[in-house]
């Protein structure tokens, strides 16, 4: 697929690097020489230096050959403008990057249809409804809800005082008749392991489970962990995203937040109608616990800068604070953030992809996600005609081994499917699919 990426910032180049790995015909546009120079050092793919809203420079992309044009640049104007010249000029389909949340409104986002944008989306949008999200439900690392909760993805670390320690799956699903969850992933130092039913849970082992959204709260206590409720939440930093993340929250949770500078306070006050805003030094443990680090149910750590956000999270840990959340730039240190104290790690630009992946990838696909550390991804098909995936029960299809038929859904119904179960036209299948798997699940679903 030849695809054009207006922009070589953090979200372009990632995205680049990614679609690059899926062997893409990548074209990235940027209007700065030294950065496009670094990304042809580090990426194969084609370089053009320009503006993006220029026709010309659009024209010599070859925009007209091009199935997806991704507007990413940190300028709305920009993505909005190049996106709709983009689609007048043949290309198939446009997603442009915005920050304004007004343009996310249904009735937005089909005006900028009719202008030629098929799709908006905001990493800052994203990542705040990620930890709206991981608050919800805080006794998990990772939460990726499917169809509002239908099916859900659950992530935990077992530790010390885990029940599941030492107990094969097998054990385990016998215990569970009540309810019913499915195993999807272990995480073992780094590995990513599909597994079976003599897999035996180890100390420092990330098992994902994908369960039913009413089963939630069973599963929590079956595995060991309390059904606390998040009342009092500390953000530090004074971002765009600890905005919108304050925003988000204000009004369901007490939220304190906390910014060094003083002009950013103040803008943060005027856009802030029930958040405490305090000017103070977010890296000073000392000054957040005169201000009740103590006395609070989670921790956010929203800063520019990574390390101050992993190492506030663990003094936060530390002080009792029972969720801590960490946002990182940098994508290696997912691999590493259930190993190292913090609760849960978020990246914006992974959160951006995975909301763009699903229009990369082969069938008819409703979300993509991927777990923290785990080189896979989650897939939700749509069954979109009749074929053999209708024909047969599952275990009659060949998926590939590195692959897993996690759960369907089927109007108002969900499933967590066996063997023997036999999918519909429509129904929404989520597929667990490790990199060599991928190109067959979606051979499958196309």
């Amino acid at each position: 697929m030849k695809i054009i990426i207006a922009g070589a910032g953090a979200v372009g180049f990632h995205l680049a690097q990614l679609l690059a790995n899926e062997n893409q015909d990548i074209t990235l546009i940027d209007t700065d020489e030294e950065i496009l120079n670094h990304v042809a050092s580090h990426l194969d793919v084609m370089t053009l230096r320009g503006d993006a809203t220029s026709i010309e420079v659009l024209t010599k992309a070859q925009i007209s050959k091009a199935k997806l044009f991704l507007a990413v640049t940190t300028s709305q104007t920009t993505n909005l403008l190049s996106a709709i010249l983009a689609k007048q000029l043949g290309v198939k389909q446009t997603i442009a990057r915005v920050n304004t949340p007004e343009y996310l409104s249904e009735e937005q986002k089909k005006n900028f249809f009719t202008l030629g944008i098929d799709n908006l989306f905001s990493p800052l949008q994203l990542a705040a409804q990620e930890i709206e999200r991981l608050l919800l439900r805080c006794s998990f690392t990772d939460v990726f809800e499917f169809e509002k909760g239908k099916i859900s993805v659950i992530g935990f670390t077992i530790d010390n005082t885990s029940p599941l320690m030492g107990k094969s799956l097998r054990e385990i699903n016998s215990e569970t008749s009540g309810f019913l969850f499915k195993a999807i992933a272990i995480l073992r130092n780094e590995k990513t392991i599909i597994p079976f039913g003599d897999n035996i849970l180890k100390r420092e082992d990330h098992l994902y489970l994908v369960t039913k959204n009413e089963f939630i709260d069973q599963v929590t206590k079956f595995v060991g962990l309390s059904l606390k409720k998040i009342k009092r939440v500390m953000i530090i930093g004074g971002s765009p995203l600890a905005l919108a993340t304050a925003q988000t929250l204000e009004n369901k949770y007490s939220v304190t937040l906390f910014e060094q500078n003083k002009n950013t306070c103040k803008k943060l006050i005027e856009k802030l109608h029930n958040t405490l805003v305090i000017k103070a030094d977010p890296s000073n443990i000392e000054q957040l616990k005169e201000e009740g680090l103590e006395e609070m149910d989670a921790f956010i750590a929203l800063t520019p800068n990574s390390e101050t956000n992993i190492i506030t999270s663990l003094m936060a840990e530390q002080s009792g604070v029972y969720k801590t959340i960490a946002l990182v730039d940098n994508v290696n240190y997912t691999h590493i953030s259930q190993n190292i104290g913090v609760d849960t790690i978020i990246n914006k630009k992974l959160i951006a992809a995975n909301n763009i992946f699903r229009f990369v990838r082969k069938g008819k696909i409703e979300a993509i996600t991927s777990l923290h550390g785990v080189e896979a991804e989650v897939i939700e098909f749509i069954i979109h005609k009749e074929n053999r995936l209708t024909k047969n029960p599952i275990r009659s299809l060949r998926i590939p081994q590195q692959a897993i038929i996690v759960g369907v859904i089927r109007g108002e119904n969900s499933f967590i499917p066996d063997g023997d179960f036999q999918m519909n036209l429509h129904d929404k299948v989520i597929v667990f699919a490790m990199p060599e798997a991928i190109g067959k699940v979606e051979a499958l679903f196309r």
